[in-house]
């Protein structure tokens, strides 16, 4: 099969393209790359995340997104007790220090099996245990870790190796791992064997949930068998948009990237996107996000969403990773998945990483046992006549959103290569800031100020400014391409 992908880290776009010369379809290359995700990219991804994957099929047209993300722990507990959660402080920008709320206290429950096993089911072509193996050997044999990966380790530090399950993953000799170091996660390659035999429930019903529910609760999470028995992958109709003739598919309410981005674009394309880098793009941009960021709620309207869902949604956040996926026939997948910073807590034998999503909450006010959370995970496809042109997907918590709209923009208005489209330095409103990434013009930065723009000149790339990967199809030539500021990669199958 004729395909390309695209990934956040070259093994992870290696496996995906494997699985295309191997005569799968885009769903089989996203899982399989999905789960040599899981391992290469440990610190953002994992059996303990939540996410998304939009396919789109060629056949009939048809676009669902498989909504897999975490929802709130505690059913059956009765009053639930909010434990105190660990603090740590993590740097993520040199200076610029963000507070995570760690532990089991701060975990809900994680959906990332059972999402790739539907939409698998539904779509697949390849048999499920035929697309591990190359994750399980992963995981026991080691990876080593990239400089991409050993700047996630050192900044991550801290919960990488805040219990004993964890550093016994991530510790050698009494310090974190570096660059070169070999991550070597044989409990994982366990699960992985005992997933790929019995299907992604195992870790809902059974010996392995009672495992994970019995380790959350003794140390202080919510985490129920009931919780994990009621967990159900949950498939949604794209929020949709007009953008320079083309039709661009998104993630749905109750997530807010997708339908903020949704929102945004056609009032660019209004303003006029202009010439890439100049001073009256970057302003048109800016003020985008200036009504995105002002936009309200109006339940789940194209015209608006409140802003208490983009607040809740923000949570979702450094620990990210994005698949893109298309092949030869037209078929396309984009999947997001995240463990947001990760919550330290592994639960033992298991290699199970937790994720840390109940930790980023108002913990005065506590979502209801049960409820899925929302997120600004925004994985999306644009079609062109019908057929994908630009899959995309980024990390990035806030800039995510970000991130997606700018490449989608450079693609699609700007007609850039995919490579050139992720390459280019992207710029992010924070309040009254515009944040301009190093690769821009000083001089474009200086007709901002002019203009009134209270500018914040970056000098170099940096993930602050998200993680995409995308992949184009167009008259018949394929591309992909993984960001550099995370150490992506992108993989094309002739």
């Amino acid at each position: 099969m004729r395909g390309a992908v695209a990934a956040g880290h070259p093994l992870t776009a290696q496996a995906g393209a494997d699985v295309l010369a191997a005569g799968g379809n885009a769903v089989d290359a996203a899982v399989g790359a999905a789960l040599v995700s899981w391992v290469a990219e440990s610190p953002l991804t994992g059996p303990g995340a939540g996410g998304f994957m939009l396919v789109h099929r060629a056949r009939d047209q048809s676009t669902r997104v498989y909504d897999f993300f975490v929802s709130v722990a505690g059913l059956g507990l009765g009053r639930r007790v909010v434990t105190d959660m660990d603090r740590v402080d993590v740097d993520f920008s040199g200076g610029s220090t963000q507070v995570f709320h760690i532990g089991a206290a701060s975990c809900a429950v994680p959906g990332a099996a059972v999402g790739l096993e539907e939409a698998h089911r539904s779509f697949g072509r390849l048999a499920w245990r035929d697309l591990f193996q190359p994750a399980i050997d992963l995981a026991r044999n080691g990876v080593e870790l990239n400089k991409g990966q050993a700047y996630l380790h050192a900044i991550l530090d801290l919960i990488l190796r805040h219990t004993p399950e964890s550093r016994a993953v991530y510790e050698r000799n009494g310090e974190r791992l570096v660059a070169e170091d070999m991550l070597i996660q044989a409990d994982l390659a366990n699960t992985l064997e005992l997933i790929a035999e019995k299907g992604g429930r195992v870790l809902y019903e059974g010996e392995l949930a009672e495992q994970i529910s019995d380790h959350i609760r003794a140390h202080g999470g919510c985490i129920t068998r009931e919780d994990l028995e009621s967990y159900r992958v949950i498939r949604r109709r794209p929020i949709r948009a007009s953008f320079c003739g083309e039709e661009y598919l998104s993630n749905p309410p109750p997530s807010a990237g997708g339908i903020l981005i949704a929102y945004g674009l056609p009032l660019l394309e209004e303003l006029g996107p202009g010439e890439p880098g100049k001073a009256e793009a970057i302003d048109a941009l800016a003020r985008v996000m200036r009504e995105q960021a002002n936009a309200r709620i109006d339940a789940g309207s194209v015209k608006g969403l409140a802003r208490a869902l983009e607040t809740r949604a923000a949570v979702v956040s450094q620990g990210t990773t994005h698949i893109s996926v298309v092949d030869g026939k037209g078929n396309a997948v984009a999947l997001t998945s995240s463990t947001g910073a990760g919550s330290g807590v592994i639960v033992p034998g298991t290699g199970i990483h937790i994720n840390n999503m109940i930790g980023e909450f108002d913990l005065a006010k506590p979502p209801r046992a049960g409820a899925r959370l929302s997120s600004m995970m925004s994985p999306s496809v644009v079609l062109k006549e019908g057929r994908p042109h630009l899959v995309v997907g980024s990390a990035g918590s806030l800039r995510l959103r970000g991130s997606v709209m700018q490449n989608v923009v450079n693609v699609v208005a700007h007609n850039l290569p995919v490579e050139d489209a992720i390459d280019r330095p992207r710029v992010h409103l924070e309040g009254e800031d515009l944040h301009c990434e190093g690769g821009h013009d000083p001089a474009e930065l200086d007709k901002l100020e002019e203009m009134g723009w209270n500018v914040t000149r970056w000098r170099r790339q940096n993930l602050y400014f998200g993680g995409a990967s995308a992949v184009t199809f167009e008259n018949g030539e394929l591309a992909a391409a993984g960001d550099p500021r995370r150490g992506g990669a992108g993989v094309v199958v002739e």
